[in-house]
């Protein structure tokens, strides 16, 4: 009788997961991946609202960031024939040219000073017309007020700056005959640097003070109402209430606010500047813009004027991260959060 011997088959293993090797690039490609797959669950939950975005971000990317890559004609002598690429190299020549020209130190102060003014001027107004329209109930007069100050932003700067220029007059200027009625002799505002910053921060303030106030006015209809019936109880008066509800609740808009208004500082409007702008007033109304256009355009020299646009935008940005850290470290809020 044989007996036949059964051998027993080895264990199986559990086959174990392939290990990953680890390092910096299998790391980096996980977080990709991780990325993208969060970026497909978005898409597929909210591709609505993306399309929505398409326009405006095509908007800024077309007209805004492709035309920066044309700011290297700041670095070269630039020749329409040979064209942005093609055009000789120059590095910062025409940034020398610029700082050394007797022009510079005159440009940037009248710049700087017309700006700041501006900023002075037309920051605290439109809040201090937006808290004394809120203290208004209704009725003909605030809607009347409203109207009033709201309605010269329509007005383009051009017809602003004629009417300026017309009441302005020296022969037929409103100003100057109601000077005449007291015995004062005409005064020519317009030829008289001394008058051009004047004349252009104020009205300035006066086109666009009800257009600010809108902001405020949204910003204080959000502050809660119980905040001010409590005020009421404890015996504060409208003054008390103004100060320390109505303020600190517009406070986060005002900042911002003031920021992009100090960012925006060296971008002071071209137009109204050249509109107001003659050989008489020329010390104090000759700003960056108005150079700018005059070089570029005027004598068609590109280099330069692309040069010292880059040096304008690069000090906006720099008075813009200045602020916006200034006003993070005081108040909390900041442009970002």
């Amino acid at each position: 009788m044989e007996i036949t011997t059964k051998r027993s088959n080895p264990p199986v293993r559990a086959t174990e997961p392939p290990v990953e090797p680890r390092g910096p690039r299998n790391a980096l490609a996980r977080h990709w991946s991780r990325q993208l797959a969060e970026a497909r669950r978005s898409w597929r939950l909210n591709w609505q609202l993306y399309l929505l975005v398409i326009v405006p971000v095509a908007y800024f990317v077309i007209f805004k960031y492709i035309p920066i890559s044309n700011a290297v004609i700041a670095f070269k002598d630039y020749n329409v024939i040979k064209g942005v690429w093609g055009s000789d190299w120059v590095g910062f020549k025409n940034f020398e040219l610029f700082f050394s020209n007797p022009v510079f130190g005159t440009l940037l102060k009248n710049t700087f000073i017309l700006a700041f003014y501006l900023v002075l001027a037309s920051f605290p107004i439109p809040i201090i017309l937006a808290i004394a329209l809120n203290e208004i109930r209704g009725g003909l007069f605030k809607r009347t007020v409203q109207l009033l100050t709201y309605a010269p932003y329509f007005i383009s700067t051009v017809v602003a700056v004629s009417m300026t220029i017309l009441i302005l007059s020296p022969r037929l200027g409103i100003v100057n005959d109601a000077l005449g009625l007291f015995g004062i002799p005409a005064v020519d505002f317009l030829g008289d640097p001394d008058y051009f910053r004047h004349i252009y921060v104020w009205s300035d303030v006066w086109q666009t003070t009800g257009y600010s106030a809108v902001i405020y006015m949204a910003a204080l209809a959000g502050i809660d109402p119980a905040l001010h019936e409590a005020a009421k109880i404890d015996g504060a008066s409208r003054w008390q209430r103004i100060r320390n509800v109505d303020l600190p609740g517009i406070m986060p808009t005002a900042v911002i606010i003031l920021i992009l208004g100090v960012g925006n500082m060296m971008a002071i409007g071209f137009e109204k500047a050249f509109l107001l702008q003659n050989d008489l007033n020329l010390a104090q109304s000759e700003i960056i813009a108005t150079y700018v256009y005059k070089t570029g355009l005027v004598n068609a020299d590109f280099s330069m004027a692309t040069a010292v646009g880059l040096f304008n935008s690069v000090v906006n940005l720099c008075l813009l991260l200045f602020v916006n850290f200034a006003a993070k470290r005081i108040t909390g809020k900041g442009l970002w959060g």
